[in-house]
């Protein structure tokens, strides 16, 4: 056995972590080739027919595999989770890098504004964002984002002032460098590692979050399938058909904490 195959043995949670989160990334790109089964369309005469070797999930109210409906869920879910962390990624570590990089009155006025957001649920922050947009996946993405800026800008900052005081961006200015410079060329790919890992982080809690706002009522109307949604669309019958709203419900924690799982990994290699 080589060294990698041995060092992956000695992990098999997190084998098994990221086999659940290829597998839904599976579902999210080609859904249709986990099930056979639409969507949108059941059978009636199905309706919360039990789990089974033809429904696996069961059937809801409707007659629709729920099965059929979380795997078509995943594009939704995860799209939406995706778009959130590229936006509180982007604008984070922008805000965080000019408060670093230009100290002073610049730096106390934007961390103000930061520990202000900082201050408020982030659930909270995304529903009253969500609430002004508008409700759609896409405004949900949004709103998510935003909420999650303040967290990427206070790590961004943090890493940049300690880049900042290394011997080699003083010996740079020395050597004439410009600001710019200095910033695009040392402290920009310096400071980036752990702003990396927190995105990484942030996938699995931009996941629940989405699906918080969609069980809320904030996200993809039905019957458009959404994690949060389908959770939310079993909970009525959950004393008579639990297999409708935990079902669905396992297949998002097992994202949530498989995302946790890779993302801690990242963080302890990144502090080796």
């Amino acid at each position: 056995m080589t060294a990698f195959a041995s060092g992956w043995a000695r992990r098999p949670v997190l084998v098994v972590a990221w086999l659940v989160v290829l597998v839904a990334i599976g579902w999210a790109v080609a859904p249709h080739l986990f099930t056979s089964y639409s969507p949108f369309t059941g059978d009636p005469s199905a309706s919360f027919a039990p789990p089974g070797a033809e429904h696996w999930f069961g059937t809801d109210r409707l007659g629709r595999d729920l099965f059929a409906r979380s795997v078509y869920g995943a594009r939704t879910t995860l799209t939406a989770t995706l778009l959130a962390v590229l936006i509180a990624f982007g604008l984070g570590a922008v805000v965080g890098l000019i408060a670093g990089f230009a100290g002073g009155l610049a730096d106390t006025a934007i961390m103000r504004v930061v520990d202000v957001f900082l201050a408020i649920p982030s659930l909270l922050l995304a529903m009253v964002v969500v609430s002004v947009l508008g409700y759609s996946t896409n405004n949900i993405a949004l709103a998510v984002g935003i909420s999650s800026i303040a967290s990427f800008a206070r790590v961004m900052r943090a890493q940049v002032l300690t880049v900042v005081n290394q011997d080699y961006v003083k010996a740079a200015y020395g050597l004439g460098v410009g600001r710019l410079g200095v910033m695009t060329r040392h402290v920009v790919p310096n400071s980036l590692s752990a702003v990396i890992a927190l995105a990484a982080l942030e996938v699995g809690t931009g996941v629940l979050a989405v699906a918080s706002l969609g069980f809320l009522g904030y996200g993809a109307p039905p019957p458009q399938p959404e994690w949060g949604l389908l959770v939310a669309e079993g909970r009525d019958y959950v004393a008579v058909h639990p297999y409708a709203s935990i079902l669905p419900g396992l297949a998002l924690a097992a994202v949530v904490i498989a995302t946790h799982r890779i993302s801690t990994s990242f963080r302890k290699e990144n502090h080796r």
